[in-house]
């Protein structure tokens, strides 16, 4: 006599109300599959881990393409930081152009958005989405804890480090780099690809017309309290960088209230409620001289 099957088993324990559902365990059938419909619509975006034969560790910037899998960028660092994302991003746009939007996680080097209020303020936007504020580049952060959102650069990473894990360990990040470039072109122009029908992601990449950014809203409004230093000055943080607010000697001491709008800058004196100075943000300097005086 054969052992009844596990379906027979489920029915009859699930009769006798010995089953509790578990919704939340969907069978992979129920996702609904995300691809974006043209070249450059969507670009994902993350980092990952590779150590060097002296057992240090790197991380590893990637950009690919949603719609065909194409690899837009890849590099190597010892840490990968605000900087690092901006610039490399900034590069890949240059050699193929602009996506129309962005993919990334939560992570401080792609958005600030969950750094949380300092002081009762909320936080500056950082350079990489000053960036993409700034291009008409829509910006995505995936759900916090649901990897799945960026499920294709998260297999991207699978297959990368399978490559790699078949080569010479590198001994340098010059050298992880040159290994890096040769295995964009292995990825892009001679590895078939299952989503790409089977083809090099390139042929894919370029077979139809890339989608552009579309015109958005560039307003970054905030509200940020602090108090003028000694030395007459305010620090502001704007594209990801520490701005200093040249305000005079005259208001050390004083406590105010900054009225941000993107690139203005009003003060107003806390006690007084009188607008004290104005500035227009030079993202080229650090520090910052007022444009606009109201005396009393």
């Amino acid at each position: 006599m054969s052992a009844p099957s596990k379906s027979t088993v489920h029915r009859i324990l699930r009769q006798a109300n010995h089953v509790t559902d578990q919704p939340q365990k969907r069978p992979k059938s129920s996702l609904i599959r995300f691809e974006a419909a043209l070249p450059n619509e969507m670009w994902q975006s993350d980092f990952t881990h590779w150590r060097l034969a002296d057992g240090s560790d790197t991380e590893i910037l990637d950009y690919i393409d949603d719609h065909s899998r194409f690899l837009i960028s890849i590099r190597a660092y010892r840490r990968v930081t605000g900087h690092h994302v901006a610039k490399q991003f900034t590069q890949a746009c240059e050699e193929h152009g602009r996506p129309q939007s962005s993919l990334t996680d939560n992570g401080l080097v792609f958005t600030t958005r969950f750094t949380g209020k300092i002081n009762g303020d909320e936080p500056a936007k950082n350079q990489f989405e000053k960036l993409l504020q700034e291009w008409d580049i829509k910006q995505i952060n995936g759900s916090p804890n649901h990897p799945q959102t960026q499920g294709k650069i998260e297999r991207f990473h699978r297959t990368l480090k399978l490559w790699l894990n078949a080569q010479p360990r590198a001994k340098t990040v010059a050298q992880l780099n040159e290994q890096l470039e040769e295995f964009k072109h292995v990825y892009n122009m001679e590895r078939p690809h299952k989503a790409a029908g089977r083809k090099p992601p390139y042929l894919r990449y370029t077979a139809t017309a890339k989608a552009v950014p579309k015109p958005l809203p560039k307003d970054e409004r905030r509200i940020r309290t602090d108090t003028v230093d000694k030395d007459g000055k305010l620090t502001l943080r704007y594209g990801g960088q520490l701005r200093h607010l040249g305000m005079g000697r005259t208001y050390s001491g004083v406590p105010v209230r900054m009225l941000i709008d993107d690139r203005d800058v009003t003060v107003i004196n806390r006690k007084t409620g009188e607008i004290i100075r104005y500035f227009k943000i030079d993202p080229s300097k650090n520090y910052q001289k007022a444009i606009s005086r109201l005396n009393r």
